[in-house]
C-alpha cells in the first residue's frame, strides 16, 4: 500500500485558550488568532502542516459545533467531510478515539498523526522530517508514539516524558510521563537530559490505538459500540472525560517517543509571545498599533486603537473586544484566576 495513502492527520481545534483573554474568547478562541509565522491564524498553519504530511482529502479537524462557523472562515478550502463536530467537550481521549474509529472504517491499516491547532512550530522542514520519522516507526506496528522536544528551561506548565532505551537514532522507549512538575523537579529534568517536553503530538496506527483503548481505557471502551452503530451523540454521552495522555499513553504497554529537531511552543500565555514573535531592540513585542518609549520587555496587543507605553517594564497590555487587560509578564500565567473572579468562561 502506498505510504501516502496510509497517512491520515487529525487537527484538534477545540478549547478556548482562556489565558489569551480578552483576545481569545469562546466565539474566537486562541487557535484563530494570527500568531503563526506570517501573521496567519494558528489553525491555518496547523492544517497546512497536516496536509503536507497526509495529502489532500486525508485531514480531519475536530472541534466543538459552536466553532465550525469561525473555523470555516479561517479554513475556507476544507472539504465538507473533513469537519468532525464534537457534540460536547470530553477531552482529547474521546476526541482522538472518535477520529481513529472514523479513519479505521476507511483504512484499517492507516497511520494517524494527531496535531494541535494552537502550537507555534518552526522550522517547518524540521517538523516534517521529525514527523516522517515517527510515521515510519509507527508503520511497523505495536507501539504508540509521541513527539518530545528537548527542554531549554524548567517549564512547570508542560508535561514531560522520560526517555528509555534508544530504539534507533532519535527514537526511544518512553519510560514515564510526568504532568506539570514543580520548579525544582522541572530543573532536575532539564539538567538530567533524560526528559523531553511532551508536545501532545502523537503518531500511531489506528488499529494499535483502538486495541489499547479497548484493553486499558474503560472510560472510552464501553462506548465504542455507539460509534460502531453510527451514534456519535450517544458515544459522547457515554464516555467519561479523559485526556489521551492519561487514559491511553500512560497505560499503553508499548510507547515510544521521537525526539524533535524543531522549535515548539504551545503558546499557553501572553508572555510566551516574548519567546516566539519578533521583538524590537528593547525586547518588546507589539501586535497592532502600539508605541513604546523608554520601555522594555513588554507585550502590547491592540485591536481597538493605539496603545502607548512610557517608562514601563515587563507589562502585558491587551485591548480587544471592547475590553482592556493590564497585567505583568510574571502574573500572566495566573490569568485563569482573574477570569474566575470576573465570571468569564475558562
Amino acid at each position: 500500500m502506498p505510504a501516502q495513502a496510509s497517512i491520515h492527520a487529525v487537527v484538534l481545534a477545540g478549547g478556548i485558550g482562556s489565558r489569551f483573554w480578552p483576545a481569545s474568547r469562546p466565539e474566537r478562541p486562541k487557535q484563530l488568532l494570527p500568531l503563526a509565522a506570517g501573521g496567519i491564524p494558528l489553525v491555518t498553519a496547523a492544517v497546512r502542516r497536516a496536509r503536507r504530511l497526509a495529502g489532500p482529502g486525508r485531514v480531519r479537524v475536530v472541534a466543538g459545533r459552536h466553532l465550525l462557523s469561525s473555523l470555516g472562515t479561517a479554513l475556507p478550502d476544507m472539504e465538507p467531510g473533513a469537519w468532525m463536530a464534537e457534540p460536547e467537550p470530553r477531552g482529547t481521549g474521546p476526541a482522538l478515539c472518535w477520529a481513529a474509529h472514523a479513519i479505521a472504517r476507511e483504512d484499517p491499516d492507516a497511520v494517524m498523526v494527531s496535531l494541535h491547532a494552537d502550537h507555534r512550530i518552526a522550522p517547518e522542514e524540521a517538523f516534517e522530517a521529525t514527523l516522517r520519522r515517527a510515521i515510519a516507526a509507527a508503520e511497523v506496528g505495536g507501539r504508540l508514539y509521541c513527539v518530545g522536544v528537548p527542554p531549554d528551561r524548567p517549564e512547570t506548565g508542560y508535561g514531560y516524558v522520560q526517555l528509555g532505551t534508544e530504539l534507533e537514532e532519535g527514537t526511544f522507549e518512553a519510560r514515564a510521563f510526568v504532568e506539570k512538575p514543580d520548579e525544582d523537579r522541572a530543573a532536575r529534568y532539564v539538567a538530567s537530559g533524560d526528559y523531553l517536553w511532551n508536545t501532545g503530538l502523537f503518531v500511531w496506527r489506528v488499529a494499535d490505538l483502538l486495541e489499547v483503548v479497548r484493553d486499558r481505557t474503560p472510560e472510552i471502551a464501553s462506548a465504542l459500540d455507539r460509534l460502531d452503530a453510527g451514534d456519535v451523540d450517544g458515544y459522547f454521552d457515554a464516555v467519561e472525560p479523559v485526556s489521551v495522555d492519561v487514559g491511553v499513553m500512560e497505560r499503553a504497554p508499548a510507547v515510544g517517543v521521537v525526539r524533535a529537531t524543531f522549535g515548539w511552543d504551545d503558546l499557553g500565555v501572553w508572555s510566551a509571545l516574548l519567546r516566539t514573535l519578533p521583538a524590537d531592540e528593547h525586547g518588546n513585542v507589539v501586535m497592532g498599533p502600539g508605541r513604546l518609549v523608554e520601555s522594555e520587555g513588554n507585550v502590547l496587543w491592540s485591536e481597538d486603537g493605539r496603545i502607548t507605553a512610557f517608562g514601563v517594564q515587563g507589562l502585558v497590555v491587551v485591548r480587544s473586544g471592547g475590553q482592556t487587560l493590564v497585567t505583568t509578564v510574571e502574573r500572566a500565567p495566573a490569568l485563569k484566576r482573574l477570569l474566575a473572579e470576573l465570571g468569564e468562561p475558562t
